[in-house]
Parts: C-alpha cells; sequence; structure tokens
C-alpha cells in the first residue's frame, strides 16, 4: 500500500513527465528516478504504518463488539433495548473498519 502525500504526488507526477521526456529523447538523468524511487519508498513505508494502524482499529472495534454482545445477552430486561443499541452500534463500527482496511489493502 502506497500513500502519498499531496506535495509527494506533485512531485512525483512532475519528475514522470520529466523523466518521459528525456526517455523519448534517450537520456534518462539517474537522478530523476532515484528521486521517484525514494518518494515510492516513503509512500510505502508510510502505507504500511497506516495499514497496521487500520487492523489495530479494526481488532479494537471487533472485541468491542464481542463485549456489547456479551453486555446484550446478559442485560436485565429493563436494560436490554439500550445493550441491543450499543451492540449495533458496535457492529457498525465494525463494517467500517473493515470496509477501511479492506480498501487499504486493495491500494
Amino acid at each position: 500500500m502506497y500513500s502519498y502525500t499531496r506535495a509527494e504526488s506533485r512531485e512525483r507526477a512532475r519528475l514522470f513527465r520529466k523523466g518521459f521526456k528525456q526517455a523519448l529523447a534517450d537520456c534518462v538523468d539517474s537522478k530523476v528516478t532515484a528521486r521517484i524511487e525514494a518518494i515510492d519508498a516513503a509512500a510505502a513505508e508510510r502505507g504500511q504504518r497506516e495499514l497496521r494502524a487500520l487492523h489495530e482499529v479494526q481488532a479494537t472495534a471487533r472485541q468491542n463488539l464481542a463485549a456489547a454482545k456479551a453486555a446484550e445477552r446478559t442485560a436485565p430486561r429493563t436494560e436490554r433495548t439500550a445493550a441491543r443499541q450499543a451492540r449495533k452500534d458496535a457492529e457498525q463500527r465494525v463494517r467500517l473498519a473493515e470496509r477501511a482496511v479492506h480498501k487499504a489493502e486493495r491500494s
């Protein structure tokens, strides 16, 4: 997974265009390709950190869902509605976390 900042995206696009023009002239500067590789490496490392953080959020959401399910099962009748709503909210957080992880893993 790559996570480019806006500045990195702009600079990478500029360097890509410059390298493309140089490739057409058959004289590619190694500094251009080295800078693009450096930007890619930084973005890949940042992407891996973000993916690890998303996995942690997902694990926490799943743990909270398990706790909410247990609380719903053990809740007295008077508190069961609130416990059910808490479980549904926890399920929604798990779905959002899973979508974020899936989206990050695809990119």
